[in-house]
């Protein structure tokens, strides 16, 4: 190479430089988008969106990804067609309806989409690939589906109550299990995300962590709270703050399949039960209804802990703005329910002359955290040696 060539070469790069400079550009970026990107597959990728959803997300969404990976896992994950996205959560929806006959699969399909959308955010946040250029950029997911579940009436709570203290190896967890969702309206990720520093002896108030990453504080009943601290402490003594409260009868901790377990059983010793698909979200729309007809709207969405308004997710309507309850009001409706008085509850600014707080109000039944069957009186089966 001659050295014009050379100083040939030099001035061309040294106008390419001055050209890109002019469009923010560098050499060193140009060569980056000339690169091939080596995509990865679905296999692959999905231990990394695990890894930065929050947690409270990804174990509903993880279900949904597996499905992802055992359909496609040695597909590049910008291969699939957005029909194929769509076949795929029609079939998630048909294998979720042949589990009850009461189910129709369309909220497992809801949460399928959800979970793939959630996929392919975190691919484009990587730069693999452009919100735009992906499979479920076209794919829309209906919020608001038709829903068979209803408030369960007090004969129905009563029934479920009394089978899960006297159907099971462990009826001390199942009644505190119903006793903790019937209180709080809690949703099953909160009450498996309880640990042991959550639980503030100072106001009786518990710390939920729900989906969305959202973390709410919600009073609980003196009976609720010190049964919360007696079970962890005799399943996992010790002080360590993150040891999850909800335990196994070998200190195990709590999963969402031991819920499947619990109302399985329950589906088995109440066939009405299972034909109408109760499970734990049955106890929050129970609670709720029962908060919304006693203090009203704006007591319930707070109880809820339905997102307040200016977010994202915004369940409330501009009205909330300027009603938006207090977790004083809630501790008063949550006196109200239980019948036993809360030390928030007297701060509320609450007004009611149709329930005086601190005597029990015709509220959906409790069940007893000492369990209500014939084996109550049994301390060795409560303990669960039996």
């Amino acid at each position: 190479m001659s050295a014009e060539t050379s100083i040939d070469e030099r001035a061309v790069a040294a106008a390419a430089e001055i050209v890109l400079a002019k469009l923010g550009l560098s050499l060193d970026q140009v060569a980056d988008v000339a690169k091939p990107k080596v995509m990865p597959t679905f296999a692959e990728y999905a231990p990394e969106v695990a890894k930065t959803t929050p947690a409270s997300s990804s174990e509903t969404w993880k279900f949904y990804w597996k499905v992802l990976v055992d359909e496609w896992g040695d597909r590049p994950i910008d291969e699939p067609r957005a029909s194929e996205i769509n076949q795929l959560a029609n079939l998630v929806q048909q294998r979720a309806a042949a589990k009850s006959p009461s189910y129709t699969g369309q909220g497992a399909r809801s949460l399928f989409i959800d979970a793939v959308k959630c996929f392919y955010r975190c691919a484009a946040g990587d730069k693999l690939i452009t919100l735009a250029e992906s499979p479920v950029a076209t794919i829309k997911n209906s919020k608001h589906r038709n829903t068979s579940r209803r408030a369960l009436t007090p004969r129905e709570l009563t029934d479920i109550n009394r089978a899960a203290a006297s159907s099971g190896p462990d009826p001390l967890l199942d009644s505190l299990l119903l006793r903790l969702h019937s209180e709080t309206a809690c949703r099953a990720g909160g009450a498996l995300n309880l640990r042991r520093r959550d639980l503030n002896p100072m106001d009786c108030s518990i710390l939920l962590r729900e989906k969305g990453g959202k973390n709410r504080r919600q009073p609980v009943s003196p009976t609720l709270f010190e049964a919360l601290l007696e079970h962890i402490n005799s399943r996992v003594p010790g002080c360590e703050p993150n040891d999850q409260v909800l335990r196994l009868r070998n200190g195990i901790p709590l999963h969402y399949h031991n819920y499947q377990t619990f109302w399985n059983r329950i589906w088995r010793v109440l066939p009405w039960a299972k034909a109408l698909g109760v499970t734990s979200h049955w106890l929050r729309y129970t609670t709720l209804t029962w908060v919304e007809r006693s203090f009203g709207y704006a007591v319930a969405a707070a109880y809820a802990g339905h997102a307040g308004p200016g977010t994202s997710s915004d369940r409330g309507g501009v009205t909330l703005t300027y009603t938006s309850a207090t977790i004083h009001e809630v501790a008063a409706a949550l006196s109200a329910l239980t019948g036993e008085p809360h030390p928030l509850a007297e701060f509320a600014t609450l007004q009611t002359e149709a329930i005086d707080i601190g005597a029990r109000a015709d509220g959906p039944p409790l069940p007893s955290i000492a369990g209500t069957s014939e084996h109550a009186d049994n301390p060795a089966r409560l303990r669960g040696d039996q």
